[in-house]
């Protein structure tokens, strides 16, 4: 296993201390490891219910996918820089104007169309790597599941999307999920380039891939004139102080 957490259960146990010390300093930094947990835990019951075809492949991925965000936001508070990607989103943590939408669309950009691809690739040998595909597709599933809960928790923060929530409800979803499913496949493609690979090798793939992610993440965090008025908008109307929020969230 990697340096930090080792198993499943200190993965949510890191989350927790995360989620409690944002809740203390009402930091925004708390909005995604909120989500997250709620992703890793439905991972673990997918393992303890025997959902994937190789559960300990799995734990260890979900451990070396998760110690990717457990060591970017340690750097962070310890005042150290993070990968550019990750550095985007804990910068914007500080800044009013996002929505939590941004600050959830940021964390998923770094982890999934950064980590998650580096995470299959270090997770077996590139001659196993074609074993954990069929599992890996099945994360999507889980994410899936969530879709649902996590709209019905960002309308207690906007109550205005109840409205589209009630009548959009599954253009939102279909859009959503398959938005999921291209970002998983881009994630294994990833992992196929950087298997085959040497370790410094693999580096220097990881730092280009990681200047395009920090990218597009400065795209979600400054979306343009018009959906920059649409987010001002609904920021205006969001409800609640920032630990409110990340209760909501858990």
């Amino acid at each position: 296993m990697p340096e930090g957490a080792d198993t499943i259960d200190r993965v949510l146990g890191e989350l927790d201390e995360i989620i409690v010390w944002s809740r203390e300093r009402s930091s925004r930094l708390g909005y995604f490891p909120a989500l997250y947990r709620k992703v890793t835990a439905k991972v673990k019951e997918g393992i303890e219910q025997h959902a994937f075809d190789d559960g300990v492949q799995m734990e260890r991925l979900d451990v070396v996918f998760a110690n990717r965000y457990l060591s970017a936001i340690q750097a962070h508070r310890q005042g150290k820089p993070a990968t550019a990607a990750w550095n985007e989103t804990f910068v914007v943590a500080g800044r009013w104007s996002p929505i939590v939408l941004q600050h959830l669309l940021l964390g998923m950009n770094a982890h999934i169309n950064l980590d998650l691809g580096i995470a299959a690739a270090r997770t077996v040998a590139a001659t196993e790597l074609p074993c954990l595909r069929d599992d890996f597709n099945r994360i999507n599933a889980i994410l899936a599941s969530l879709v649902g809960e996590v709209q019905a928790e960002l309308a207690q923060i906007w109550p205005a999307l109840r409205f589209f929530n009630r009548y959009l409800g599954n253009t939102q979803t279909a859009v959503i999920n398959f938005s999921m499913e291209k970002a998983r496949d881009r994630a294994w493609s990833v992992a196929e380039q950087l298997a085959p690979l040497g370790r410094s090798d693999q580096d220097a793939a990881i730092a280009q891939l990681d200047r395009e992610v920090a990218t597009f993440g400065r795209v979600v965090s400054n979306p343009g004139i018009v959906l920059g008025i649409v987010t001002r908008v609904v920021r205006l109307g969001e409800l609640g102080s920032i630990q409110k929020k990340i209760d909501i969230l858990i």
